[in-house]
C-alpha cells in the first residue's frame, strides 16, 4: 500500500512516504502558497496514492488547497486530530482540540523515541514549548512569537528595521546584529526559563529537544539541546499506524 505523510504548518509544507517499517522516508519540502501547492504536489507525488495522512495547523484556505490537491490522486485522506489520550501519552488540555496537532504529534514522537522527561520546543511561526514526563504525562506548555515572527512584525511596523540578517552576539554594535541578538535572545530566555521551571516541577532535568524550521539558530546557542528535524512527521507516522489498525 502506498501511504504518504503531510505536515502542513504555518510556514512550511513537508511530506514523506510512510515506509513499511512505520517510519517516514525521505522528507520533501514543498511551496507553501495556495496558488502553488497543487502543482508542487503533482510533481512530488506518484500518480496514485492509497492513503494520505495530513496534519495541519495552517490557514483554512491553504488547508483546503492541499486537501483538494490530495483528493485528485489519493484514494483516502485521513486528517490527524489531537486526542486527550494516545497510548501512554495524556494531554494536559481540558479541551484537547485547542492543542495544536503539531504539538500533539511531536509529543507522541518524543515519548516513543526513548521516553524520558522532555521539554519539546517547536520553532516555526510560533515558538511552542511543551513538557512531557517519562510516564507520558503532558504537563502543559507555552506559546510565544518565534524570532522570525518578531523580526517580521518589527519590520512591518518600522520598515527601517531589516527583516533578516545579523548575528547573535551578547552586545551588538550594529542594528542587524542587535535585532538578531534581541529576537533570538528573547526565545532563548523563554526556553531556558522553561527548562528551569521543568526542573522544579519534575525534580530532575528533562531532555531539551528542538524542532521546526527556525530551530537551528537557537540550538546553536543551547549546549544541552538536541535538534530533531522530523519530529512532527515521526509522530504522524505513529498516529497513522494506530489509525490504520482500527
Amino acid at each position: 500500500m502506498s501511504a504518504w505523510l503531510f505536515d502542513l504548518g504555518n510556514t512550511r509544507l513537508k511530506c514523506a512516504p510512510l515506509g513499511s517499517d512505520g517510519r517516514p522516508g525521505q522528507t520533501i519540502a514543498l511551496p507553501h502558497r495556495e496558488e502553488d501547492v497543487a502543482a508542487a504536489l503533482a510533481d512530488a507525488l506518484p500518480a496514485r496514492v492509497d492513503v494520505a495522512y495530513l496534519a495541519s495547523v495552517a490557514s483554512p484556505g491553504l488547508r483546503v488547497a492541499v486537501l483538494d490537491a490530495l483528493t485528485a490522486r489519493c484514494s483516502r485522506i485521513s486528517v490527524a486530530r489531537t486526542q486527550s489520550r494516545f497510548g501512554p501519552v495524556r494531554i494536559a488540555y481540558a479541551q484537547p482540540h485547542k492543542l495544536g496537532v503539531d504539538r500533539f504529534l511531536a509529543l507522541l514522537a518524543v515519548h516513543a523515541q526513548g521516553g524520558g522527561d522532555a521539554l519539546v520546543c517547536g520553532v516555526g511561526t510560533a515558538l511552542t514549548i511543551d513538557l512531557i514526563d517519562r510516564d507520558g504525562r503532558h504537563l502543559g506548555g507555552r506559546i510565544a512569537p518565534s524570532p522570525t515572527l518578531m523580526r517580521e512584525v518589527l519590520h512591518a511596523r518600522a520598515p527601517q528595521l531589516p527583516e533578516a540578517g545579523g548575528t547573535y552576539v551578547n552586545f551588538a554594535a550594529d542594528t542587524e546584529d542587535a535585532l538578531a541578538s534581541g529576537c533570538d535572545g528573547a526565545a532563548l530566555a523563554l526556553i531556558e526559563r522553561s527548562l528551569d521551571a521543568a526542573r522544579g516541577a519534575l525534580g530532575r532535568t528533562p531532555r531539551l529537544l528542538l524542532h521546526g524550521g527556525g530551530s537551528e539558530s537557537l540550538a546553536a546557542q543551547l549546549s544541552n539541546a538536541t535538534q530533531v528535524a522530523t519530529l512532527v512527521l515521526d509522530g504522524l507516522a505513529i498516529w497513522a499506524g494506530a489509525e490504520s489498525a482500527t
